[in-house]
């Protein structure tokens, strides 16, 4: 309040004894004294409203201090973003790494079948001539060949696929790294706690800031209350948004983007690219995934096949091998026959023919012993038995022959016999060691090289 104040009044109808012109001069300076009083009050008046205080200084430098820390603050949340999406980018290169690496393994296993496959062809190559006509074995084998060629090539294709996605996600990486550093530059005076931006605290310690920054704005004098409203504006807009953001980060809710803010046009494509690559990543496990579950199948069925081709195989070879036998036994039972009615033959045969000597004749088997003598004193009375004896010993030879080559014809198909059993023990000992090789070395804990 304006304190009261005396002013010189003259009476009116006072008689004055001086000139008028002089006293009216006098009247005129009063007056305007007393009118700049008036303006100089008013300016006192309005200047204990509007001028600011003589802790202006501090105010603005508390005022900046806490854009400051609005922004640090902002960065920190973006940061923590960065990280995160850092973090899941590594732990992606490390699933891709293991998805990579059982390819690789499952890659090993299909080479090893394929050397496994060779190998069994090549053993079934020593079997011997008459068991080396082409099979259903070699069918299965050719056939389980070109399965297991077709699943190395689609497998080192995607084998590649996962090299090119890991050597994106290491790109991808190296930027968000570049990003991170280049946002973490700011916040060497702030915690990095990331309870601090994702529990909430944040938004509360945000309104007590604001609170403080009203009170302190209604301190503020008349000249720097343009900038004062300004910075409360601005202040109130980044807490509000901050806010928005520390408590809604777990939702998904994105931060503005801003070339000039804490979430820069960089750090977002950064993030969307990350995001972009590990989607296209976890896609891609599946189809390794996939693959790898597909490949063991066919693969699985493929070796059973051969393995069951070749056991059918093993068990027709004994199954001809037992009949071969059985032939064999009785082959062997009718030489044995023809060999002893070749021996009785041949002895009917020198009981018919007679000894070699003549001095070995019995009287009785001699064509001229005395009974014939006597028969043959009257004409005509010629006897047939020496050519009925040199037809009995003709027919005997023949039979004799015959019987040779019968036991000839005998011995060449028990040989026959045996080298058809021969070559079925070795076909089947063969084909069996080719199965307990391929059960043997079905598990892959085998290198390549050492069988």
């Amino acid at each position: 309040m304006m304190a009261t104040r005396t002013r010189t009044q003259l009476p009116v109808a006072t008689a004055t004894v001086g000139p008028a012109n002089w006293r009216q001069s006098t009247i005129k300076e009063i007056k305007v004294s007393q009118s700049t009083v008036d303006r100089s009050d008013k300016g006192l008046d309005l200047g204990r409203s509007i001028d600011p205080l003589p802790a202006l200084r501090d105010n603005c430098a508390q005022q900046s201090n806490t854009v400051v820390h609005s922004y640090v603050r902002e960065t920190r949340a973006v940061l923590v973003k960065l990280r995160e999406s850092f973090l899941d980018t590594n732990e992606e290169i490390k699933c891709l790494l293991r998805g990579k690496e059982a390819l690789e393994k499952k890659l090993e296993h299909i080479r090893k079948d394929i050397s496994l496959n060779k190998m069994s062809t090549e053993i079934r190559c020593t079997r011997p001539g008459r068991e080396r006509e082409r099979d259903g074995a070699d069918t299965l084998l050719d056939r389980e060949q070109r399965h297991l060629l077709q699943l190395k090539k689609a497998l080192e294709a995607q084998l590649r696929s996962v090299q090119k996605q890991l050597q994106i996600l290491d790109q991808v990486r190296k930027r968000l790294n570049a990003v991170i550093q280049e946002r973490n530059r700011v916040l060497d005076l702030i915690c990095h706690a990331v309870s601090s931006v994702t529990n909430g605290r944040a938004s509360r310690n945000n309104g007590r800031l604001s609170r403080q920054e009203k009170s302190m704005t209604m301190t503020f004098g008349a000249n720097s209350l343009g900038y004062t409203r300004q910075i409360d504006q601005n202040m109130n807009g980044n807490n509000g948004r901050y806010s928005k953001q520390d408590g809604a980060e777990g939702e998904g809710e994105e931060l503005p983007i801003d070339p000039l803010g804490p979430y820069t046009p960089e750090a977002s494509a950064a993030i969307d690219q990350a995001r972009e690559a590990r989607h296209r990543s976890m896609g891609l496990r599946r189809e390794i995934r996939d693959a790898i579950e597909n490949t063991e199948r066919l693969q699985e069925t493929a070796h059973k096949a051969v393995n069951s081709g070749m056991n059918k195989k093993v068990a027709e070879t004994i199954t001809l091998r037992q009949h071969l036998t059985v032939a064999a036994g009785e082959n062997r039972h009718g030489i044995h026959r023809a060999q002893r009615w070749y021996d009785s033959t041949d002895r009917a045969r020198y009981y018919t023919v007679g000894p070699e000597m003549q001095s070995d004749l019995e009287m009785r088997e001699r064509l001229d012993r005395p009974l014939v003598r006597v028969y043959q004193r009257h004409p005509g009375t010629n006897l047939p038995e020496a050519q009925d004896i040199i037809r009995g010993a003709a027919g005997l030879d023949q039979s004799l022959l015959t019987t040779s080559r019968n036991i000839a014809m005998l011995q060449l198909t028990n040989n026959r016999l045996q080298h058809d059993i021969r070559h079925k023990n070795a076909g089947a000992s063969v084909d069996s060691s080719v199965v307990r090789m391929r059960r043997r070395l079905a598990n892959h804990r085998w290198v390549m090289g050492s069988v």
